[in-house]
């Protein structure tokens, strides 16, 4: 689910935005669908590219399913802006970054760069690129905040809200988590099982030293990055579901790239007898 932030300006002339990609037939349509319903009211949104192709349906498809407003998506040339002046051009793949590195009449010039979702693998990849470039879009009318002026009116959906002890969840301490071996393992691992106890963390890890592994389980929980519950006589850990999204996103993506990473660790949890009962995980 995406989570949607509306924006509004207290100015009279809106900043004009131009997204760039070569064919101008999936990612800059969906960077320019995205910002309009974002923050259509301020900002003047545009796409074009340096070879425009016809657009393609199936970002019209993703956009759709959204229920995002695809019908004036047309493709067009950079050249139809010539002259122009815009307050952010933004490319969207090193291409098009390449042929325009700096662009005429440009007061700000943005490079982004994502997969291009024709050649990308997995089941639904413009569904993934429209993610990808939903929360770039986002960070971005926060950033550009501060130079435009803008006053948010932030429509909170559950998935905005963060609990308040997680409000303040410090960056640097979690990505400090990630620099222990044993600890980014686990991660990763508790991400793929949904939740391990040390028994089985021990043993996917061919690891003898219950309490090397109880430390560094205590180093993510004092960061805020797993929780832990006790069944029985067994305590499981899992993955902290009031942690921020980004983080969430961070692990998913880390353990998602990298499963040669802990491909023997898997195997060797696969194997191994007599594994503690799990039931009731939602207690």
């Amino acid at each position: 689910m995406f989570a949607w932030v509306s924006y509004s300006m207290n100015k009279i002339k809106k900043p004009k935005v131009l997204f760039l990609c070569t064919g101008n037939s999936a990612r800059s349509q969906m960077a320019e669908a995205l910002l309009k319903h974002q923050a259509g009211d301020s900002f003047d949104v545009y796409s074009a590219g340096t070879l425009p192709e016809m657009v393609d349906v199936r970002a019209v498809n993703a956009l759709d399913k959204l229920g995002l407003d695809t019908k004036n998506l047309v493709a067009k040339s950079v050249s139809v802006f010539a002259g122009q002046v815009f307050d952010y051009v933004i490319t969207l793949c090193d291409k098009a970054n390449n042929e325009c590195r700096s662009y005429p009449n440009a007061v700000k010039q943005l490079a982004w760069d994502f997969p291009d979702p024709k050649a990308r693998l997995g089941s639904e990849p413009f569904s993934t690129t429209l993610h990808e470039i939903n929360s770039r879009i986002a960070m971005f009318c926060l950033v550009e905040e501060q130079n435009t002026e803008l006053t948010t009116d932030v429509t909170e959906t559950l998935a905005d809200v963060q609990p308040e002890h997680l409000s303040r969840f410090d960056a640097i301490s979690f990505y400090k988590t990630l620099t222990d071996d044993i600890r980014l393992k686990t991660l990763m691992l508790t991400h793929y099982h949904g939740e391990l106890c040390v028994c089985e963390l021990m043993a996917a890890m061919n690891e003898g030293s219950q309490p090397k592994v109880s430390r560094n389980l205590a180093v993510l929980k004092k960061a805020q990055v797993i929780t832990d519950r006790k069944h029985g006589q067994w305590v499981f850990y899992r993955i902290n579901p009031e942690l921020p999204l980004w983080a969430k996103a961070v692990i998913a993506q880390t353990t998602e790239n990298n499963i040669p990473m802990i491909s023997n660790e898997l195997q060797r949890l696969a194997s191994m007898q007599n594994r503690p009962d799990r039931a009731s995980f939602c207690k």
